[in-house]
């Protein structure tokens, strides 16, 4: 028995048809083979689907649908309803016309042939390509350290390159928006990242059983000493050292897993606790602050929601976030900022790994939300629901590593799908329907 999880992550639509292959190879062979994943082709070529859901978190672990591709379609999951067209990401009715930009020219770092490139800037832009073709050596390896230096004045090195020039001084910030985690400590969550929970603390301080004790913020944060628990140290857990083996986590004694001390629980806002709202997911929390008028507090939840972390507890713990919703929880803080914030050139790579259809539209609204707001968005990406959606398309190779490097096409979805030396232009013909 083979279990592969989300083999497809990273793959281009032309690199994932060989992996197709070698999966019926193995299942001809005699071999089971179980796969969790969200690429529609290999959905569609799948002998049996199991539907999970309806939704995420604990809106989740149903199983909604099951049979073939051909029952699946009949069903009224989500994931039918994407295949089956009766949701679906649309295409943009207008692509955002290229006013300002920034030029690479002669970018020529590890397998870049000495390419020249266009990046319009208040768009979306897409850098698309076969595995291995350049796309992260040009916008990783040259474009964001070149642009750190050039707006921050420091940096790494950037890779090889003969000028960079355009509207950069329409800039005032660049950041790289990876899936690494938003924090390493148990204490370090979402609401924490987004800023949010200052608001939850004051609101808690207003309490006035609160306010007679004598109670400020700092006592509703479980990082300094005062309502923490002071056994665990707000981490809610105990950390047993074990000599040549992993270290053991058990819940703590004296607070049972709730990290504040019995007093600070004894403070309520309409019944609940702080442990209380830190256990509450964003989508449930929203509901709850809007009954109590809690305008501010909504306010800043909103963004998680927006960019489809409704089902993650507010306090859940960073380490337990997938890399896609760390990436998802830095978008959303931007989201947070709004528009009075810096003018921002957003480099994201591959945000759609391990999200479902419906996830990925949500993604693209956000990014809608951040261009309307006079930020620029430059995504690395091999779906073609997103790609389908970009405002411009620069796609490398022909092929990946010394036979790739080269600028294959740059410009519109369609006129990359006229352009018959384009893998990428073959795949995304189908999804604009041309």
């Amino acid at each position: 028995m083979y279990i592969l999880d989300e083999p497809s992550i990273g793959l281009h639509s032309r690199d994932t048809e060989k992996l197709i292959k070698v999966l019926k190879k193995l299942r001809d062979l005699g071999n089971t083979v179980i796969v969790v994943e969200h690429d529609e082709d290999i959905i569609r070529v799948a002998d049996h689907i199991i539907d999970i859901g309806p939704e995420a978190g604990s809106f989740g672990g149903e199983l909604v649908a099951e049979g073939n591709f051909e029952q699946i379609l009949k069903s009224d999951s989500l994931t039918a309803n994407y295949l089956n067209g009766s949701l679906r990401i649309d295409v943009p009715p207008k692509r955002r016309a290229k006013k300002k930009f920034i030029e690479i020219k002669g970018a020529r770092e590890h397998n870049l042939q000495n390419v020249d490139v266009q990046i319009p800037l208040n768009a979306l832009s897409v850098i698309t390509g076969v595995s291995g073709s350049g796309k992260s050596t040009l916008i990783r390896d040259i474009l964001y350290p070149a642009l750190q230096r050039i707006i921050h004045k420091y940096g790494e090195k950037a890779g090889r390159f003969t000028e960079i020039s355009g509207d950069l001084e329409t800039l005032q910030n660049v950041e790289f928006i990876n899936q690494n985690p938003i924090g390493r400590s148990s204490r370090s969550n979402p609401v924490t990242y987004i800023k949010a929970y200052d608001e939850i603390r004051g609101l808690f301080t207003d309490q006035k059983l609160s306010q007679v004790r004598g109670y400020k913020a700092k006592h509703f944060s479980f990082n300094v000493d005062g309502g923490r628990c002071d056994a665990c140290k707000g981490e809610g857990e105990v950390t047993i050292e074990m000599q040549f083996m992993a270290d053991v986590h058990i819940e703590c004694e004296t607070c049972k897993g709730k990290r504040f001390k019995k007093e600070i629980l004894e403070i309520e806002f309409h019944g609940r606790n702080i442990n209380d709202i830190l256990e509450t997911t964003v989508d449930e929390a929203i509901l709850f602050f809007e009954e109590k008028k809690q305008k501010r507090i909504v306010q800043k939840l909103k963004p998680l929601q927006d960019v489809g972390l409704g089902y993650v507890q507010l306090g859940q713990a960073s380490s337990t976030l997938s890399g896609g919703e760390a990436q998802r929880i830095k978008l959303a803080s931007f989201l947070v900022k709004g528009s009075n914030s810096d003018k921002t050139l957003f480099i994201f790579d591959e945000p759609t790994t391990g999200l479902h259809f419906h996830d990925i539209k949500k993604l693209l609204d956000s990014f809608n939300a951040l261009i309307g707001k006079g930020h620029s968005i430059v995504v690395i990406e091999h779906n073609m629901e997103l790609i389908k959606c970009a405002d411009y398309i620069i796609d490398l190779g022909p092929e990946g590593g010394k036979h790739g490097g080269q600028v294959i096409g740059q410009g519109l979805p369609e006129e990359l799908v006229l352009n018959e030396k384009s893998y990428t232009g073959k795949y995304l013909k189908e999804k604009l329907e041309i």
